[in-house]
């Protein structure tokens, strides 16, 4: 019989962590060893049991696979020698509620972790993730409430180990690389820059630390679960692949939309960088241009310039900043043949680029009603919302933490009611706003504290609420550029 494809992540899973098990319970007292699984296989059966029933549709495809792996392990399973008796028997119904809570193995690999430093734990969640993701890989195409149930497991087992503290790669105790002008932890002040060469690649980066750095960012819950369900969906892809199996096409572009300052630059940067960990791009470059760097003032220039353009972007993600300007003006605008070009390069090199067109929601719908060819090649689209005054609050924060200043609780105060006085309407800076807002009050710091003379160390790092502009609405907050990145 051939291998199933849950045989290698069951058997490594297996293999990693009988001896480990031993260990812990000769050093367990006996009520807490009671606890713990007769063996980890049956640690296996309980994890492959709860993501096959992740959706509830137990298809013939991964139930012969469940069979194959478990039935010389489990006499249950081999009684069952059929999906139809494995269904009648009712042996994977209701397993999923096992995803729900750390399994009493997982706390005890906790634990030892915290007495030892072994980083039990951390390889756990690792090869449990990777049994996850062969289970998806079975049917052709997961379910989204597959690809679901894989993210609420994962963060799960995250959050306890953040709360245990214990440490692990891309952890909190890392710091993100994104951010606005380079703060970490923060996403929604990056501005689109002129397109340049990509610089020479260093080596891809581990996925989980990108999905740990996208975790660091402030706010952006829903952005987050979008991504993460993206990145689940081409892991098994990635495994479907390497097994030889089919693959359902579906097109990587993708529309972003939301205000100014909502971290569409810092997604889309990570996200190059998970779609070249992936296999999807092979640089991961990210390249950035708006109309201005695709239309040309005379006739037959536009096309050279979009080629220019994505050329540059080969082997990576092009993201377009304010897209819809491209649709803008009659049909004789060079912008629309920006757009003509713009499709036609996209089918020239569909495995060579991604595309993200970014803009304000109602007229990125404009825009991509612009060109026939358009909504069929863009199928998802990522809403970022506005921050709260709390997560802009927290942006403030990271902003003078990085350039080494500490505001007052009554300067965070301040922060709080600027940024719930601004107008939340079409147009509000979000994370450029408070980028002004920073760079007000460090100026305004810096006139305030020469006239003190000679001053102590504390006092020249410390923001306080008077250095903060007033929170009235009409209060300018220094330059914003015209982003919705």
């Amino acid at each position: 019989m051939v291998d199933s494809p849950l045989s290698r992540p069951v058997e490594t899973f297996v293999r990693e962590f009988a001896p480990v098990l031993v260990d812990l319970v000769a050093g367990l007292p006996l009520a807490k060893a009671d606890r713990l699984p007769d063996d980890v296989a049956l640690e296996a059966f309980n994890l492959v049991a709860a993501f096959i029933d992740a959706d509830g549709r137990h298809t013939d495809e991964e139930l012969w696979a469940f069979i194959h792996v478990f039935a010389a392990r489990f006499d249950t399973v081999a009684r069952a020698a059929s999906p139809p008796a494995l269904r009648a028997a009712g042996l994977l119904a209701g397993r999923r509620t096992f995803l729900d809570r750390p399994s009493p193995l997982f706390d005890v690999l906790v634990q030892a972790d915290l007495r030892s430093g072994t980083g039990h734990a951390w390889r756990y969640y690792l090869a449990s993730v990777e049994i996850a993701h062969a289970v998806f890989a079975i049917d052709d195409l997961p379910s989204h409430a597959e690809l679901t149930a894989v993210e609420r497991f994962r963060s799960m087992l995250l959050r306890a180990l953040d709360s245990a503290g214990v440490p692990r790669p891309g952890g909190p105790s890392r710091q993100p690389t994104g951010g606005p002008g380079g703060v970490s932890g923060t996403a929604g002040a990056d501005s689109a820059q002129p397109v340049q060469a990509a610089e020479p690649l260093e080596p891809p980066r581990p996925i989980e630390e990108l999905l740990a750095e996208l975790d660091g960012l402030v706010g952006l819950a829903a952005v987050k679960a979008e991504v993460k369900l993206v990145t689940n969906l081409l892991r098994i892809e990635k495994l479907r692949t390497e097994r030889g199996l089919p693959v359902v096409e579906h097109s990587r572009h993708l529309v972003f939309t939301g205000n100014p300052g909502t971290g569409k630059t810092t997604v889309a940067r990570l996200l190059a960088q998970i779609y070249r960990t992936l296999g999807v791009v092979e640089k991961g470059q990210l390249v950035e241009t708006d109309r201005s760097g695709l239309v040309a003032g005379f006739i037959g220039q536009t096309a050279i310039k979009v080629k220019e353009v994505f050329t540059t972007a080969l082997g990576g993600v092009l993201l377009i900043d304010e897209a819809h300007a491209l649709a803008r003006g009659q049909d004789r605008d060079f912008g629309h043949e920006a757009i003509d070009m713009i499709v036609k390069l996209m089918e020239d090199h569909r495995d060579d680029v991604v595309l993200i067109v970014a803009g304000y929601p109602d007229e990125m719908a404009t825009f991509i009603d612009a060109n026939p060819g358009l909504r069929s090649r863009f199928p998802k689209t990522i809403f970022f919302d506005d921050y709260t005054n709390e997560e802009l609050q927290r942006i403030f924060d990271l902003m003078a933490a990085k350039s080494h200043y500490k505001p007052t609780d009554e300067a965070r105060a301040r922060v709080v009611e600027y940024v719930a006085a601004r107008p939340r309407d079409r147009g509000f800076g979000n994370g450029r706003l408070v980028r002004n807002l920073f760079e007000a009050a460090v100026l305004a710091q810096a006139s305030r504290v020469v006239e003190l003379g000679d001053v102590s160390d504390e006092v020249l790092v410390t923001l306080e609420a008077a250095d903060i502009p007033s929170p009235e609405p009409s209060t300018p907050a220094g330059p914003a550029g015209p982003t919705t990145a």
